[in-house]
């Protein structure tokens, strides 16, 4: 088997993980890194001993590249899908597909055109813990899913962050930062998202970054940084969902929760691949823990793009996807939408979740 000569563009933090994972890959060979500062990019190569450092351009002119990974700052996810679609490449970003729906829509429907494929992350969902919780709702464990809770509750990152101004831009925030991880896990749990309600808030307005060069900066928070709203699927359940970036002392609440006819489960962090899933059967008064269904023990990012690459091969739907991307982005969108609005957002798009494979990927 050939593996799929790919190029990255964008050598930040994230990377490094990317890079480690997809060097184990039987069906990736990553070939040449690109990023708008060419010391970023020649820093990797040399780190993971990838042949080429070179300009965008030239990895888009590269005939032999046949995958883009875009790894960019938010804003620039639409332009470089674009560029790899011209030039005739598939392409798997980073979250989200795009800041907007019309950039998303576009990205979409010209690699329609080329029969290119697009993938999104987050892929965390492949991991044991969603994949294990999956497992158990099909099973029927906690009977018919009649509700779920998803809290993400944190003081956001410029504490840690060398380079944080873009989490609080447009396109930004805890809900386009964090919210990709949780709605992609419950779109794949339960379905697709019919309607949501919301209201939104910058609650604490005065950022200052703590760390790095930058450190003592003042940041111009421009993005909601605390949203809580109620998410209506479109199979029935009735999901509340809290993202914030405005919580600085300790919470209690639960990660994830779904609440069926017959019992809740508790899951992890959407953020992670692994972690327990607990199980309390109506009528009991003890958590159970679920034996995962794989192990999933590490940082494994780059499952989402293995998969897709694997799926172009096997002429099958892969399951960190755009069409996925675009039903996250637009629910994301519709929490922004609802606060102004004060009204429901019905979402115009939907998603037929892939038949499940509970099997581990392995990079």
């Amino acid at each position: 088997m050939t593996r799929m000569k790919t190029g990255i563009v964008g050598c930040g933090n994230i990377s490094a993980i990317y890079l480690q994972n997809l060097a184990a890959s039987e069906w990736i060979e990553v070939v040449a890194l690109a990023d708008r500062v060419p010391a970023k990019a020649e820093e990797r190569a040399a780190e993971f001993g990838i042949a080429t450092a070179c300009t965008m351009e030239e990895l888009m002119e590269d005939e032999s590249i046949q995958l883009i990974i875009n790894l960019t700052i938010p804003a620039s996810h639409a332009s470089v899908h674009l560029a790899a679609i011209e030039a005739g490449k598939h392409v798997y970003g980073e979250k989200p597909l795009a800041v907007s729906l019309e950039d998303a829509r576009l990205i979409l429907d010209e690699a329609a055109k080329r029969n290119l494929t697009v993938g999104c992350a987050p892929d965390t969902f492949l991991g044991a813990g969603v994949s294990t919780a999956r497992r158990a709702i099909e099973e029927g464990l906690i009977g018919r899913p009649v509700a779920g809770t998803a809290f993400m509750l944190g003081g956001g990152p410029e504490g840690w962050h060398t380079d944080p101004e873009f989490f609080y831009a447009y396109g930004g925030g805890p809900m386009f930062d964090m919210g990709p991880y949780y709605l992609s896990a419950l779109v794949n749990l339960l379905g697709p998202i019919q309607r949501i309600s919301s209201s939104t808030g910058i609650q604490i307005p005065d950022r200052v970054i703590g760390s790095g060069p930058k450190a003592g900066t003042p940041i111009s928070v421009q993005t909601p940084t605390h949203l809580a709203g109620t998410l209506d699927f479109a199979g029935g359940p009735i999901v509340t969902m809290i993202m914030s970036f405005d919580v600085r002392g300790a919470t209690e609440l639960p990660r994830m929760e779904i609440y069926g006819t017959a019992g809740t489960l508790s899951l992890p962090d959407p953020n992670f691949f692994g972690g327990d899933v607990r199980l309390r059967r109506a009528g009991s008064e003890n958590w159970e823990v679920l034996p995962p269904i794989f192990e999933s023990a590490r940082n494994e990012r780059g499952l989402g793009v293995e998969d897709m690459v694997k799926s172009i091969r096997e002429n099958r739907r892969h399951r960190a996807s755009g069409e996925l991307a675009y039903h996250v982005l637009e629910a994301m969108h519709a929490f922004m939408h609802s606060s102004a609005e004060s009204r429901h957002i019905t979402l115009d798009s939907s998603y037929k979740v892939p038949a499940a494979r509970h099997d581990s990927l392995k990079l």
